[in-house]
């Protein structure tokens, strides 16, 4: 996820339309069975809608340093877990919250795990602790959460977990299921090529639909460009590799998809079997062609120094010609673009080809992190009336609901004099990402209904539901559009193979091969290095633990086709 930069688009684009609302409740909705703990345990749980006398939920929290608060509100004490003990009987209460700067959280939790502090009921993490996740799961202090799962959860929640099986694989251990995935929307982090549409039109150029026609274009708007810009002061191509080759905005791994690969995750070999892409003959092809658009000024001389964000800067600056990135970017950061080039205009257009045809980008996971479970809660149940309500009414957009506009009014949403919905940066006192008080990160998402909201707008229909309003009021008026461009390349995304634990020699070697990987590349491309190097880096890798990693890893991938 990404954290909210000076405003409220970037932390609601970034994690991909996070606000939202619970729409009314769910009628018909068949209700977990009734249940009872082991004999050993000293209360009976039985799942209820509301529960009295009240029961209590334990968690921790890792505050996001730029999370707003308004009304003298805490993570502790706001009108999320108000809202909780209200309408369920369920008190949340916090044993410790950290503001989660330079991995505190982590560190925080690690200490608590390690110290034999008190931990938590009900933790979430998302994929920034991913090692944290699997550290807690091999604690043995976190329940099995799969027979819960299918006791308690609602059939929304159940019918979202399945449109892709795979997404328990990381979060299992001998096929028991050790934690709930947080779903995340389809498509969050798939990306399109953002291209200055202003200046093709005065180039007379059309979109590249092609690798060489990409080069004819980046090199136009360089040495041609159409706002006067000097050669030195255009970035024909912003793209950034500082924390990696596969990212979610600035990304360089479709250059490589080009020639077959994708780095930095498992692909599917010819063979079938599983390979990582960075070791993979097309990387040499890929790294020549980025070594080039180095030497030409196509890309930017500090891609390696360039973050996500920081690849944003041209692009919003009205001196760069494209930008890999999502389909949400017209509404963050590419809305701006128009005050410091009021003549620009941005338009979302196909990956490339390369010479052979072939096109790959990195697909987004289902998933953003996971729920744990203690195995000592003395109401797990209780977190699935909690869980299941907001898959039931908030997941689902239904018009007309208890919170068909958004979660909370005057938080994350305001509706004006008709009725109608604000601007979220216009709502009094501030938007809130209020989604962010809630157990699970995002409150509750069905893959596939982001998509399906944006492309019904794009074929020019009202929007009625919560997830169609807050698509139509705050967000780009080309993400529709993009959407559809995006999912008009659907089949070449491509997403990482590989999503169970960590193997064993990955504990001990991966950071060592990643370094290695990392240095060879961005010499290579830099041209410190000749690309012809590539083939020893390969051997390297192979030796210092890879070849067994891809044992490991496909030991793991035959375990569970």
């Amino acid at each position: 996820m990404t954290a909210r930069k000076k405003k409220w688009f970037p932390i609601l684009a970034a994690s991909l339309l996070l606000a939202g609302s619970l729409a009314g409740c769910s009628g018909g909705e068949p209700k977990p069975e009734a249940a009872q703990q082991p004999a050993e345990s000293k209360t009976e749980n039985v799942y209820k809608e509301k529960y009295d006398p009240e029961v209590t939920i334990t968690t921790v929290w890792g505050v996001d340093p730029t999370l707003q608060f308004k009304n003298g509100e805490t993570i502790e004490n706001n009108v999320a877990t108000k809202w909780a003990k209200e309408k369920f009987g369920i008190n949340i209460k916090s044993l410790w919250s950290i503001t989660d700067t330079n991995g505190a959280f982590a560190t925080k939790l690690r200490l608590a795990m390690s110290s034999g502090q008190e931990m938590p009921d009900i933790v979430t993490l998302g994929t920034e602790n991913q090692q944290l996740a699997q550290d807690l799961i091999d604690s043995g202090m976190f329940a099995e959460v799969g027979t819960l799962f299918d006791q308690y959860a609602s059939e929304t929640w159940k019918n979202a977990m399945n449109l892709d099986s795979n997404v328990w694989n990381q979060y299992s251990r001998d096929g028991k299921r050790m934690g709930i995935p947080v779903l995340d929307f389809a498509y969050n982090h798939d990306y399109v090529l953002w291209i200055r549409q202003d200046w093709l039109d005065k180039l007379g150029m059309s979109a590249p639909k092609t690798m060489d026609e990409l080069e004819l274009v980046m090199d136009a708007f360089k040495n041609q460009n159409p706002s006067g810009l000097a050669p030195d002061k255009v970035t024909p191509l912003s793209i950034g590799f500082k924390t990696s080759m596969s990212t979610w905005m600035g990304d360089p791994s479709w250059i490589f998809g080009a020639y077959g690969t994708l780095p930095q995750q498992w692909n599917v070999a010819e063979d079938g079997s599983l390979e990582y892409g960075s070791v993979h003959v097309g990387m040499k092809q890929g790294l020549a062609k980025l070594n080039e658009w180095m030497n030409k000024g196509y890309i930017p001389k500090e891609a390696a120094l360039w973050d996500e964000n920081k690849t944003a800067e041209p692009a919003v600056a009205g001196t760069a010609g494209i930008i890999p990135g999502p389909y949400w970017m017209s509404g963050w950061p590419l809305i701006d673009t128009v005050k410091n080039a009021p003549e620009a205009v941005w338009k979302p257009v196909q990956i490339p080809a390369g010479p052979d045809g072939a096109a790959m980008r990195h697909g987004t996971q289902y998933t953003n992190g996971v729920t744990l479970i203690h195995k000592d809660m003395e109401h797990p149940e209780a977190f699935f009336t909690y869980q299941n309500y907001l898959f039931d009414n908030f997941a689902v957009s239904k018009e007309g609901g208890e919170f068909a506009n958004g979660l909370f009014e005057g938080y994350d949403f305001e509706l004006d004099a008709n009725g109608e919905m604000v601007p979220n940066d216009q709502i009094e006192g501030g938007y809130v990402n209020v989604v962010r008080y809630l157990l699970v990160r995002d409150g509750a998402r069905i893959p596939d209904e982001q998509m399906k909201a944006l492309l019904k707008l794009a074929k020019g229909e009202k929007p009625e539901s919560r997830l169609e309003k807050d698509v139509a009021v705050n967000y780009g008026k080309d993400t529709p559009a993009a959407a559809e461009v995006l999912l008009s390349q659907e089949e070449i995304s491509k997403k990482n193979m590989f999503t169970g634990p960590v193997t064993a020699t990955m504990k001990s070697k991966w950071d060592y091969l990643l370094k290695i990987e990392n240095q060879t590349l961005n010499e290579i491309i830099y041209g410190k290095q000749p690309v012809e190097s590539f083939d020893q880096f390969v051997e390297t890798w192979k030796a210092g633990g890879g070849e067994q990693i891809t044992k490991e890893v496909n030991e793991w991938y035959q375990s569970v086709k």
